[in-house]
């Protein structure tokens, strides 16, 4: 399996959170937050694969590309970057080598940490 860093992903992450579109969790919250199979198929039955993928910072490219299968480290709620996503993607990332995913994961993260300090 070769999981590549989804740079449209990344930007489309980058955009949303210099915009406010974020939700300030902590990491352990994601397993509440993400979305579930049943909102990623209305999301993509109304949006299509190209907008889905946006939502997933990196890319299997040995799947197939229609297929959600393709699509790793999800990062958010098809609405707002949540900061458990992005961290959850990070340490996942990091657990299985993949470098450039974590490493976009922590530039989100500290996105996200100073847009939270900024509210402080």
């Amino acid at each position: 399996m070769t999981v590549k860093l989804n740079a449209k992903a990344f930007n489309h992450a980058k955009k949303l959170t210099v915009e406010g579109r974020i939700f300030l969790d902590d990491r352990d919250e994601w397993s509440e937050h993400q979305p579930s199979a049943a909102d990623e198929n209305a999301y993509l039955g109304k949006h299509g694969f190209n907008e889905y993928a946006r939502w997933y910072l990196g890319i299997d490219d040995e799947m197939g590309e229609e297929t959600k299968g393709r699509y790793k480290f999800p990062y958010g709620d098809f609405e707002r970057v949540h900061r458990c996503g992005v961290l959850s993607a990070e340490v996942r990332a990091g657990q299985r080598k993949y470098v450039d995913i974590e490493n976009a994961a922590a530039h989100l993260h500290g996105m996200l940490d100073g847009r939270q300090a900024g509210n402080r």
